[in-house]
Parts: structure tokens; sequence; C-alpha cells
């Protein structure tokens, strides 16, 4: 729903759901309430009229200020002369070079050196008052310890705490950035006084708009993004192109959100580091201070001993210190991460819901003119014919590579298998050399034993010539035999 601020009368929305809430007018910085309900007021632009029907021919577009197109309502209210459509579109395109953008997320780091110097300055004069007991000794209170805490240990908590304000002045200044983005959304960017859709013929005007907003109000991420988009839209007349420029455009801002954290992180990373320094530092003092050289003499043994304690106090508190700093620091950083976020995703969501369905490039409309009609087809054709030549190229590529691949693999393994059969073949040639000749060797020691055998066998019958061999058995005497 749109409403206008009391004080500067400037055109604002807002969705249905803050009615009743009190916000700063973008402006002139003036708090007011947003009405529950407004009598008479249009809804705002959601979604854009049934294709082909022409904007509201009786409202003239504005030349060049942006308060034209609120004005030409209340002409058209007193009984203004209605235009035709075609005077009313008759629109001139201007030159226009943007606008000079600022740096949405990242705020100055060396503001926030004076404040976060300026504010530990602060603190320390606000604890010093606080300090009862004499230095060295066991604190009185509880606001007694927080002044020992950090103004009578090691250098490392005055670093510690100059760090912890360093680091909140940066979330600081980053939260006031992201309430000029917050402010911004109020802005009514694309009045519906203009036309319904947004078309080449109309698309000037909106822009004329977005130049003529307060330049405080128009370096914002909204209205830069959509700025760029209907720059895009007028030159290109392509919904396709203004949307993968929108998601493009987003991806550039929420990584230059995420990178604007990085000196807070290297904060949270420092202080806790500094703790572990301190106790580092603090354990060394300890140790130090131990004096047993004499034993008998306890009044400087115990004076050891209480410089031990010492050295051992200020060890744990600056790491307790740096733990309780860094704990602290973490809550501001996510929540002000998660707002910028939350406002990241309520311009995506305005762009996609809003803006691209009020865009119409003429591809959609019955009816209409032929030749942007015929122009878009051929963009379109020519984009696609030229995607599927790219991919065709790419799938070829590809089909060459994976045939390369195959054929250096099949090579391979073919190498492969002849070099393991020729080794094989080797291995049995070998194999059954060896053992033919490992039979021969046998055949041949039997032969030459057999003949040998056989000769001794002629020449002992030889010897024995016409002798008779008697062969006596001789009785085996058995168990029980008597003899």
């Amino acid at each position: 729903m749109k409403f206008k601020c009391p004080s500067c009368d400037m055109q604002l929305k807002a969705e249905p759901e803050m009615a009743g809430k009190t916000v700063r007018c973008p402006g002139c910085n003036t708090k007011l309430s947003i009405p529950a309900s407004i009598a008479g007021a249009a809804p705002s632009a959601g979604l854009p009229p049934p294709s082909g029907l022409p904007a509201p021919s009786g409202v003239t577009p504005p030349s060049s200020a942006p308060e034209d197109a609120f004005g030409a309502e209340h002409e058209h209210e007193h009984g203004a002369p209605e235009q035709s459509q075609e005077q009313a579109y008759s629109y001139q395109p201007k030159e226009r070079g943007g606008w000079e953008e600022t740096d949405p997320a990242n705020p100055n780091p060396w503001l926030a050196l004076a404040i976060g110097a300026v504010a530990s300055l602060a603190w320390f004069g606000i604890m010093f008052p606080f300090g009862k007991g004499a230095p060295g000794t066991a604190p009185v209170d509880t606001m007694d310890y927080l002044h020992d805490l950090f103004l009578e240990r090691t250098w490392v908590n005055y670093m510690e705490t100059f760090f912890f304000f360093w680091a909140l002045a940066l979330l600081y200044l980053k939260g006031q950035k992201l309430r000029h983005q917050k402010d911004a959304m109020l802005l009514d960017v694309l009045p519906a006084e203009i036309a319904s859709e947004i078309n080449r013929e109309n698309v000037g005007h909106f822009i004329d708009h977005l130049y003529g907003l307060p330049g405080r109000l128009r370096d914002s991420l909204m209205v830069n993004r959509i700025r760029k988009g209907l720059e895009l839209f007028e030159v290109r007349q392509s919904n396709g192109e203004v949307s993968n420029m929108m998601s493009a455009q987003s991806n550039i801002d929420s990584s230059r959100i995420g990178g604007s954290y990085s000196l807070v992180k290297v904060f949270l990373w420092a202080i806790p580091i500094l703790g572990f320094i301190g106790t580092v530092l603090g354990l060394s003092v300890a140790i130090g201070s131990i004096d047993l050289s004499d034993m008998t003499d306890m009044e400087k043994v115990m004076k050891s001993f209480g410089n031990v304690t010492s050295g051992l106090g200020t060890a744990f508190d600056t790491t307790l210190l740096g733990l309780v700093l860094a704990m602290f620091l973490n809550f501001p950083m996510n929540a002000v991460s998660k707002s910028e976020d939350d406002n990241l995703n309520n311009i995506d969501a305005f762009c996609n819901e809003i803006l691209l369905p009020r865009l119409n490039d003429g591809g959609g409309v019955a009816g209409g003119d032929s030749n942007g009609l015929m122009d878009t087809l051929v963009k379109a054709v020519a984009s696609s014919q030229k995607e599927f030549l790219v991919d065709l190229n790419s799938l070829s590529k590809q089909i060459k590579e994976q045939a390369d691949n195959l054929d250096k693999r099949a090579a391979a393994h073919q190498q492969r298998v002849d070099a393991e059969f020729a080794t094989a073949l080797n291995r049995m040639r070998d194999d059954l050399t060896n053992a033919v000749k490992d039979s021969v060797k046998t055949t041949t020691d039997y032969t030459r034993a057999l003949s040998s055998g056989i000769q001794s066998l002629n020449t002992l019958l030889s010897e024995l010539g016409g002798k008779q061999i008697l062969i006596h058995q001789v009785k085996k005497k058995g168990w029980f035999s008597r003899d």
C-alpha cells in the first residue's frame, strides 16, 4: 500500500503487514506511523496486468522530474484533458551517466578507529574511579576487580579492550549503512501512476523517476539494482537478460556484504589470541619470580610465592577478558550480519516479485507490434542457435577427448597384454627346455648304470664258468625250538 509523509509529502510504500508500525521517512528523517488503511489508495503494483492491456491513457508521464509522476494523478482528478496513448508515450531517450555509488557495506576503518579509540579512553575513564585497593592487592569488591582487570594488568588487556571497541565501532557504522538501505526500501521506486507495466515506450519515465529521487536515498542497493535493470531493459528489451543481470548483481551484493566483515572477524580472532599471549606472559612472570635459594628466610619465600600468585592472576585474567570480549563481540556481529542478509533477501524478493513481472519486452503480446515481435523472435532463435552451437562444439570436443583417451588406454592395454604374453611364452619355453634337459640327463645316467650292471654280470658269469652254485637254506630257530 502507498501513503505520503505528512512532513515532506514524499510518496512512500510499505507492505500491508507493516501497518501501524513507526518508521522514519527516508526523505526528511521524520518519525511517522504507517496508516492501517488508506481510503482510495491503489494497492502497490505487485503483478502486471493481463497481457495486451495498455497503460492508463489519461495520465501524462513525467518528462524529467519525478514529482510530475505524482502530480499527474491530481491533474487527472481535476479534469485535465485526456491524451492519446501515442502522445502519452512520446518520449525521447536521454543520455544518462548514472551516479557515483558509495560502498553500501564497508564502513570507513579510520573513522571506526577514531571512534574505538575515544570509546576505549572513555571506558578506562569510567573504570578508573572504582579502584579501591592498592595495586597488586586482592580486589575489595566487583567494581574494584573490574578496575584491576582493565587497568592494572599487562598491556594485553589494553589492546583487547581497544580492539573490542574498534570492532564495535565498525559494527555501529555498518548498522548506520544498513539503516540507510532499509530507509530506501520505503521508496516508491516503480509508481503505478506512470504505467501498470514497463515496456520500451515508458521505461524512460521510470528511469527518470529514479534519477529524480533524493541523492541520499537513490544511492542504495535496491535503487541501484533497479536502475541498472531498467537501463539494460531500455537498451536490450529482453526480460531474460534483465533477469540474468539481476541475479548476477545479487551475487555481487552478497559477496560485497560478506567481505565487509573481514576486519571484524580479524578482531574476533585477535582478541582471544591476545588473551593467550597474556597468559604466557603471566606464567613467565610467575615462574621467573620463584626464589627458593634460601629456604630458611620464610619472609623471602612468602614474598616469592606472592609474586607467583600475582603472575598467575595476570595470566588468567587476560585470558578471561579476551574470551569474554570475543563472546560479547560475536552477538552484535551475527545480528548485523543477519539483518543485512534479510535486507538483501527483501531486495531480491522485490526484484523478482515486483519488477520482473511488470517488464514487457513484447514477446507475449498478441496482436502487438509485429516488427518488435519478429525482432524478439529472431533474437531468441539466434540466441538459442548460438547456445546450441556452443553446446554442440563443447560436446564434440568432449567426445573427441573421450575417444582419444579410449584409444590411448586400448593401445596401452594391448602393449601390456603383448608384453605379458611374451614373458609367459619365454617362461614356458625355458621351463620346457629345462625339463627336457633333466629327462635326458636322467635317462643317460640310467642307461650308463644299466650298461655297467650288464657288464658286471657278464664278468661274473665268465668267472664262474661251469662251476655250480649250491644254495643251502638255513633253518630258522623259532621261539619254542629246542635247538
